[in-house]
């Protein structure tokens, strides 16, 4: 009766250790989007019918047989281990998981094994991994004669960061150490890694116990190369391994009990600040000051350590980042559950009784290592001679041996308890009466190192308990008219005792119109048809960080040295203040969401299967910060109090389309499309009356909504910008800086002339669509997947040509990328609709605000997977006693269709981190 999308297993069968990466365009009701291919960091990120919270918990729950996981945990796992793999969509679906299913649940079970003979199978796979798009940057000349010319048009009369001479003898190539032109893409990383993939399942049983067994072994490498210099690799390898363990034996006839035991450890060695941090140093730092290295002269022949080239300024330098060091992590889940059923069928029919104790273990543990380089940079030159010297620049700070530093380890210990009461009993073989009552218990310890140098706080390291009792009750008539009935009651501990327990109804109805006697005549067209409807109030009481707890208790600091005072005679006594950290809330409560769903279900001639749904969520009592409290209440300024005021709103539809038809004895062929639409808006936000600007609230704009300037074009010259409102920015605006639209027609650019501006930055469509088809030994399978009504905007201060910032020391510096150079504003060509204003040597407050000229259509389609695959004649695999052997080439994110050619489009705004990966891959399965 509740939404619930289900999708075959092989299904989500993709070239990649990381299952969330299939998620995208496969399951109607689920918005999903890749940003990173860095192995390691590269999850989806996905949400069940869109964003419909601007809480802190946006993510569906994820439930694997039974037991509440992290979306990282879901991306580990292995979809040969998955018997079913589910989504629970609206209330009645989600309504016995409680408070914890606010968001929509992800529902998986694993394999158990079956009774017969020990079954084996295999899968071997071997990738080759590369960009999807790489960035291009404008050669070194180019950059330097760009940078000259940015200072020059902002002032004439400043000095040119490089001469003449330098630019010529770069372009001459008179000596690459002198005037070096460094490609530092080339230089840190590789076209392509390989990657395996190696899993081994076998199952079986007999009358009494049954087992499924499994291991699975994934080696993911980065792109990064690795120095020929150094001792150590400091490019991206990843080690996954996974057991798993499910045992059923049965006791008795009426008893069964079950054990299942899971571990996923990995074992990481990559670079110190993670591989997207090299490729952003490489698009922000400088090619042409230095060299990366110097090779050893006559005067440092015996020096243990590589010459790194650089400036007094000590800029960055990549490629001595990247050889200095590596980090290390290992990190490891294991859980333990046993489950007991009992069948009472013997006190009356129909009644079942199932209780599961899990306990689990997570830990993280990471160390780095790394020497601090020592810097040198030319100190004479003959150019007579080409001979030149080098200057060391940090004599007593670079260092010749790895140091190391570690972080505080993470660690997690969770223990569940669940009994769940079920009967289900039809009488007169028309009334189906069924029942279900869940009692579950969650205790769960957190040791999670805080931000700021705390390493635990008190509120972290306390337990985390959970309560709940949820239940469902359903009747039906002659499988024709059905009712259900579900509840949750939850107890949490972040509130008051007055409103610890929440009480949390759901209901619906459905028709299966196609039982009905009139429908008989189009039972051979419409197969099967059947009308649902559901509304439902759930609650979610994740309202606020792990840190963020305990809402009714005020948080105060008594050791204070900031508010310390003295005393005595001779003030020579102190104390430390008090400071006020959070004032209590009694009042603060659950965030409840309103859920309404109408949907079909529809087979024609026993081929084609439509789901389809439209539904309406209403979420009230979201916590906010208050956004103004008056002086005269005597609270501490600096801290402002918490209260449930929020409310949003979200809806949509989506639908799921099946074909599947057999063709003759020898062929079949079957496609598969879904659609995803969903939409939010706040419907109640702590903000200002805007009274005279409705454009500037919230309300009635969708969550991800972005506000900023309209800009109508670059201005053509000095004289347009003195005729035109006054934008007054902080530095003067020039002919060929961005002209912004005056939305109040006061006069001047402000603030308050920032508008509604593109899509929501969350994707509001994502749909996929593909066919499988096959012939007697052969068959192939292809999936296109895509979004709609996403914008993103280009990341302004990571890719505005010249701008400097610093980081860990070091002096970055952006290079410029191919396009702007390609299309810029310019004195000798005022092209007004130029990608790039006017080129400044720092970043030019006027065109760096949200707006509307570097906004960018994050639509796409891509064909996501293609598969082709053979399996052996059943006569070869007698011969070589084997049950079955396919071999396949597949292929994921292998084309894309997008008006963004900067970088791949689904990276968004962050198109400078690691790129997204097209994988071509070749694998086997076998089974015994």
């Amino acid at each position: 009766m509740g939404a619930v999308t289900t999708i075959t297993p092989s299904e989500l069968k993709v070239p990649s250790s990381n299952l969330t990466t299939a998620l995208a365009g496969r399951l109607a009701g689920v918005v999903a989007y890749q940003r990173s291919g860095e192995p390691g960091a590269d999850d989806a990120d996905f949400f069940i019918r869109g964003v419909t919270s601007f809480g802190y918990k946006k993510d569906p729950l994820i439930l694997i047989d039974g037991i509440e996981l992290s979306s990282r945990d879901l991306a580990r796992m292995q979809v040969d281990d998955i018997a079913s793999f589910s989504i629970l969509k609206d209330a009645t679906a989600t309504a016995l998981y409680g408070a914890r299913g606010a968001n929509g649940v992800i529902l998986i079970t694993t394999k158990e094994g079956v009774e017969g003979k020990t079954k084996i199978s295999i899968r071997m796979e071997n990738s080759v991994s590369s960009p999807t798009r790489n960035i291009e940057l404008a050669d070194p000349i180019t950059y330097m004669k760009m940078n000259n010319e940015a200072v020059q048009t902002r002032n004439p009369l400043a000095p040119v960061p490089y001469s003449r001479s330098k630019i010529d003898n770069t372009i001459a190539g008179t000596d690459p150490l002198i005037y070096p032109t460094n490609d530092w893409y080339d230089m840190l990383f590789k076209d392509y890694a390989m990657n395996q993939r190696f899993n081994l399942n076998a199952s079986g049983g007999g009358k009494r116990a049954r087992y499924y067994l499994a291991g699975t072994f994934n080696q993911d490498n980065g792109v990064l190369k690795v120095d020929k210099q150094s001792n150590f690799n400091s490019n991206i390898n990843l080690k996954t391994y996974q057991l798993r363990s499910n045992i059923n034996i049965d006791l008795t006839k009426s008893t069964e009990v079950g054990v299942k035991l899971y571990g996923t450890f990995d074992d990481y060695t990559g670079p110190v600040a993670g591989g997207e941090h090299f490729y952003r140093l490489a698009v922000r730092s400088d090619p042409v000051s230095f060299p990366a290295y110097f090779p050893k002269d006559e005067a440092h022949q015996h020096v243990q350590h590589l010459l790194f080239g650089n400036t007094q300024d000590i800029l960055s330098n990549p490629y001595a980042k990247m050889v200095s060091g590596y980090r290390q992590y290992n990190q490891s889940l294991m859980l333990a559950q046993f489950d007991i059923e009992q069948d009472f069928s013997f006190l009356t029919k129909g009644l079942k009784l199932h209780a599961l104790f899990n306990v689990s273990r997570y830990a993280f543990s990471s160390v780095n290592r790394s020497y601090n380089p020592f810097w040198y940079e030319v100190g004479t030159y003959d150019k007579l001679t080409n001979e030149y010297t080098l200057t060391p620049l940090n004599e007593d700070t670079g260092t010749e041996y790895l140091d190391f530093d570690h972080a505080f380890p993470d660690v997690k210990s969770t223990t569940y308890i669940q009994a769940t009461l079920n009967y289900n009993r039809t009488f007169n073989e028309k009334h189906g009466i069924s029942g279900l009552l869940v009692f579950l218990m969650q205790n769960e310890v957190i040791n999670q190192p805080q931000s700021g140098g705390v390493p635990y706080s008190l509120q972290t390291t306390l337990p985390g308990r959970n309560i709940g009792l949820s239940g469902r009750f359903t009747y039906s008539y002659d499988d024709r008219y059905f009712a259900e009935f579900d509840f949750g009651y939850n107890g949490s501990e972040r509130f008051y005792k007055s409103n610890r327990f929440g009480f949390f109804p759901s209901a619906g109805l459905a028709w299966h119109v196609s039982n009905e006697k009139f429908w008989e005549s189009l039972q051979n067209t419409v197969t099967n048809l059947k009308l649902r409807g559901t509304f439902g109030l759930i609650g979610n009481d994740a309202i606020g960080s792990k840190a963020d707890r305990f809402f009714y208790l005020s948080e105060v600091n008594m050791d204070d040295p900031g508010k310390g005072a003295v005393f005595g005679l001779d003030n020579t006594y102190r104390r430390d203040g008090v400071t006020v950290n959070r004032y209590g809330n009694p009042e603060i409560t659950w965030e409840k969401s309103y859920k309404t769903n109408i949907g079909f279900d529809m087979s024609l001639y026993n081929k084609i299967n439509i789901v389809a749904d439209v539904w309406k969520e209403t979420r009230n009592d979201i916590l906010m910060s208050r956004s103004f409290i008056p002086s005269t209440m005597g609270l501490t300024t600096s801290v402002v109090p918490k209260a449930n005021v929020g409310r949003a709103e979200g809806k949509g539809l989506d639908f799921s389309v099946d074909y599947n038809q057999q063709l003759g004895n020898h062929a079949w062929i079957q496609g598969r499309a879904n659609f995803t639409y969903a939409v939010s808006n706040y419907l109640a936000y702590e903000e200002p009356l805007y009274a005279n600007e409705p454009w500037k609230s919230r309300i009635g704009y969708n969550l991800t909504q972005q506000w900023g300037y309209i800009a109508e074009r670059l201005f053509i010259d000095d004289e347009e910008v003195y005729n035109s409102p006054a934008q007054n920015f902080g530095e003067k605006t020039r002919g060929g800086d961005i002209k912004y639209r005056d939305i109040n027609r006061d006069g001047q650019i402000t603030t308050l002339d920032q508008v509604p501006i593109g899509f929501p930055t969350s994707p509001e469509i994502v749909y996929g669509f593909g066919a499988s088809f096959g012939y007697k030994n052969l068959d192939f399978s292809i999936f296109f997947q895509g979004l709609g009504r996403e914008s993103f905007w280009l990341d302004i201060g990571r890719t505005a040509p010249f701008i400097t910032t610093s980081s860990d020391g070091q002096q970055l510096k952006n290079q410029v990328l191919q396009a702007y150079a390609d299309s810029y504003w310019s004195e000798a060509n005022p092209d007004p609709y130029a990608l790039w204003p006017r080129l400044s040597p720092s970043s030019h407050p006027n065109n760096t605000p949200t707006n509307t000229w570097f906004m960018r259509n994050g639509s796409f389609m891509r064909l996501k997977n293609a598969e082709i695959g053979y399996t052996l004649p059943q006569r070869t695999m007698d011969r070589l006693r084997i049950n079955k052997l396919r071999l396949y080439v597949s292929g994921t994110n292998l084309l894309a269709w997008s008006k963004f050619k900067l970088w791949d489009v689904e990276m968004a705004g962050d198109g400078l981190g690691y790129p997204v990966q097209r994988v071509v891959n070749i694998g086997a399965q076998v089974s015994f």
